[in-house]
């Protein structure tokens, strides 16, 4: 089986019998980048040899000629089967296009002086030449500095705000019978007065009671 180390802490095989392609992530924000498709060689030579016993036994069972047809099929399935499993062949292959893609990723990734760590264009301060979390843009704190400011101050100001000037008394109902505390009922606690409100016999709308004339009409109780 292959070892593969990456130079990166993280890295993805993305590889099948039909070829080789591997993902390697920044160790910082864990974006990957993917390596070009690569085809196995021994792959090819495995689909070769399948098509060409293939169309060897086509044409023997055509002439007649089975057992011939038979016995390179069968050397066909042979080859076919040395390649399931994946092959030393396919193993040396593997190791060899794994270096060939390190090679490649290496040039979209930056290795930190400081921390050590392989960091992708994003995550990288050119200016400084360290990657973003030894050496923050100074740009983007700014930025983010401001705007969690911005927030502080609105938030302080929404505290600072009144928001009810009105005076803040209890009101109690008092009846118009006995002058007392009414309660929240529709007769008097202390009288048994009816508390609901009397109507204008002239134009019906409801008045405050012991009202003499209707406030909407005028007309005389």
């Amino acid at each position: 089986m292959s070892n593969l180390i990456s130079f990166t802490s993280n890295f993805a095989d993305n590889s099948t019998e039909a070829g080789f392609q591997f993902t390697f992530f920044c160790d910082t924000c864990r974006e990957g980048y993917k390596t070009r498709f690569t085809e196995s060689t021994t792959y090819k030579k495995k689909k070769f040899f399948k098509g060409l016993g293939d169309v060897i036994s086509a044409v023997a069972s055509i002439a007649g000629q089975n057992s011939l047809g038979s016995t390179l099929e069968r050397g066909t399935n042979a080859i076919s089967a040395k390649f399931t499993g994946m092959s030393p062949e396919w193993h040396k292959e593997h190791e060899a296009a794994f270096e060939l893609a390190q090679n490649d990723a290496k040039g979209h990734f930056k290795r930190c002086p400081k921390c050590n760590k392989w960091a992708c264009d994003s995550c990288w301060n050119e200016q400084e030449g360290l990657c973003i979390k030894d050496a923050p843009r100074a740009n983007v704190e700014i930025a983010a500095a401001k705007s969690q400011k911005m927030v502080k101050d609105i938030e302080e100001a929404a505290a600072a705000t009144p928001v009810f000037s009105g005076k803040i008394e209890s009101k109690q109902t008092i009846c118009f019978k006995c002058g007392k505390p009414s309660g929240e009922g529709k007769f008097c606690n202390n009288c048994g007065a009816s508390l609901e409100l009397p109507k204008c016999p002239a134009c019906g709308k409801p008045s405050q009671q012991g009202a003499r004339f209707c406030g909407e009409c005028g007309a005389k109780f």
